[in-house]
């Protein structure tokens, strides 16, 4: 019995280093409709070959026709932004590549980080979005592209997890007005607020941050960067009162039987 215990330990310590450092999933969801849309999230320091290789080519083979990226492409403690810019510039070379702030590009901490930042997403030519609405025609259907920047209060607070802001269907009309009519795309980094998304109007709303719950077990994550056991809207699609919820488990972060995965959804 002791040997067989080892045995499993060293499968599974094995299997582990597998899918953390070099498994990456395409994960396909077919929703109806042609238009094809990468979401990609939550790198933070990952690197999936040189320059991203791996990744690129992912990309490319997938053919979207456009590619959202949905926060914390790096990490808040990241100094050197030049990997990163390598990678959007190939994105934008595959589709236009739609981008929000996630927790990580709000707090970073290197010194004038936020300014060399932006001044490097605007060498790219990815499209910012910061509380901001952009029309985008794909396949002869216009979308409104909508971002959202959530309050750093709703991921931490007072320098801790307790007692976070919550998010309201006014705040974020405040941050983006109401809702505009036709096709909304909505990338908003944090999911746990799907029922106000929805409840604002956004068709589709895209975001990450949960990691999948980092640990899942029986299709269930297991835990948020907030603490949080048991995380709501961890991973996969959601139907919140006719509208999309699009969470993917992301790229980066130490994980368990959830591996990296970029997400290909057909709208």
């Amino acid at each position: 019995m002791k040997y067989l215990i080892i045995i499993a330990a060293v499968i599974l310590a094995a299997y582990l280093v597998f899918e953390n450092f070099f498994r990456l999933r395409i994960r396909r969801e077919r929703l109806g409709g042609d238009v094809r849309i990468l979401h990609i999230t939550d790198l933070h320091r990952r690197r999936f070959g040189r320059d991203n290789c791996r990744l690129i080519g992912a990309a490319k083979s997938e053919k979207p026709d456009i590619i959202l990226i949905t926060g914390d492409i790096v990490s808040r403690r990241e100094n050197d932004f030049s990997a990163v810019e390598k990678l959007l510039r190939e994105l934008c070379s595959v589709a236009d590549v739609y981008f929000i702030y996630g927790n990580h590009e709000q707090s970073l901490i290197a010194p004038d980080g936020q300014a060399r930042f932006a001044d490097m997403l605007e060498r790219t030519g990815v499209k910012l979005l910061r509380n901001r609405t952009v029309t985008a025609e794909i396949r002869g259907r216009k979308f409104n592209v909508c971002g959202m920047e959530l309050p750093y209060t709703t991921y931490k607070k007072n320098g801790g997890y307790f007692r976070l802001d919550r998010l309201t269907v006014g705040d974020i009309t405040a941050a983006l007005g109401e809702c505009p009519h036709g096709e909304t795309l909505l990338l908003a980094h944090n999911p746990i607020f799907g029922r106000e998304y929805a409840a604002w109007g956004a068709d589709y709303t895209f975001g990450g941050h949960i990691h999948g719950g980092s640990v899942r077990l029986f299709g269930i994550g297991m835990l948020s960067p907030e603490r949080r056991l048991f995380p709501r809207f961890s991973k996969g699609v959601y139907n919140i009162g006719g509208k999309k919820l699009l969470v993917s488990g992301g790229l980066g972060k130490l994980r368990a039987f959830n591996p990296p995965e970029l997400v290909v959804y057909e709208i």
